[in-house]
């Protein structure tokens, strides 16, 4: 019998990675929806393989498209799981989930621990875990409208699971890298336009793991100095919490995304601060 779920997964050019997401749901979830922007490669002809429901629509951002993931797709079920496409389900979480669902639970959504794997090993220190709220009843929850970073909100109580899924892009490094240059565009823009807006997650130190990222991002990293940030918070990742110890894959992941990347970012933010000073005119210093 099938578990009384739909499972979210949105899509593009992902034919590297559809076959690992859509093989560890199919045949357990009620549904499996696809929402894709129109890929380009076999991403669809795979997916038909196994039997989902497909829909398309233009990309925009995460947000705008998981928002209209919940608005516009045909979900029938009680439950919605939200995967992406380089993520899969591992057979104790979705036996957790089972049960979870059968028990009427009067949580409306559920964080689960995001587990990555990079260059095929887990890399734990540093990084993990990292908490998402990806599992929740459905019309009980939205996507707060950033461009980057979003976060589901759902209303009412939330609860936590004890097992992870999984992060595995089959993609390769040219992929991620190009990728992250566009997340890191994105990020810049957050940052230049006074992200602290109306209609996303709260903001506690004291709150859940997201909602005290966002505070240390607004309150505290955002005030430290471009360019330097990311050299500390390299070592923090890296040094302080251990990331040196998981080996030579940890050192290559925290390397690109908690120092590569962050830097990238505030050179974009910095491009972004002096086009503005020179579209009205003022004197650029390049000292």
């Amino acid at each position: 019998m099938k578990t009384n779920l739909s499972v979210i997964i949105l899509t593009y050019n992902e034919e590297q990675n559809i076959a690992q997401v859509l093989g560890s749901v199919c045949g357990w979830a009620e549904d499996v929806l696809i929402l894709d922007s129109f890929s380009t490669d076999r991403t669809l002809e795979i997916a038909r393989e196994f039997k989902c429901s497909i829909s398309q629509n233009k990309f925009e951002n995460y947000a705008i498209q998981r928002n209209y993931a919940l608005q516009k797709l045909p979900v029938k079920t009680e439950w919605v799981l939200f995967l992406d496409a380089d993520e899969w389900a591992p057979d104790d979480l979705k036996n957790e989930i089972t049960s979870l669902i059968a028990s009427n639970p009067e949580e409306n959504g559920y964080f689960i621990k995001w587990r990555l794997i990079w260059m095929g090993k887990w890399i734990k220190r540093g990084y993990y875990p990292t908490w998402m709220l990806r599992l929740f009843r459905y019309g009980k929850a939205h996507c707060e409208g950033r461009s980057m970073n979003e976060h589901i909100i759902v209303e009412g109580k939330t609860g936590y699971l004890k097992f992870d899924f999984i992060h595995e892009d089959k993609k390769g490094i040219t992929d991620w890298i190009e990728k992250h240059n566009k997340y890191a565009s994105r990020e810049a823009e957050e940052l230049f336009k006074n992200p602290e807006e109306e209609g996303q997650i709260d903001v506690s130190l004291f709150g859940t793991q997201a909602q005290r990222k966002r505070w240390l991002r607004y309150r505290i990293w955002n005030n430290l100095p471009p360019l330097i940030r990311p050299f500390i918070y390299f070592f923090y990742r890296y040094v302080l919490t251990g990331g040196f110890l998981d080996g030579r894959a940890a050192f290559i992941y925290h390397f690109l995304q908690g120092l590569w990347f962050q830097f990238l970012i505030d050179v974009k933010y910095l491009e972004l601060k002096t086009k503005r000073r020179v579209d009205r005119g003022d004197r650029v210093d390049n000292k």
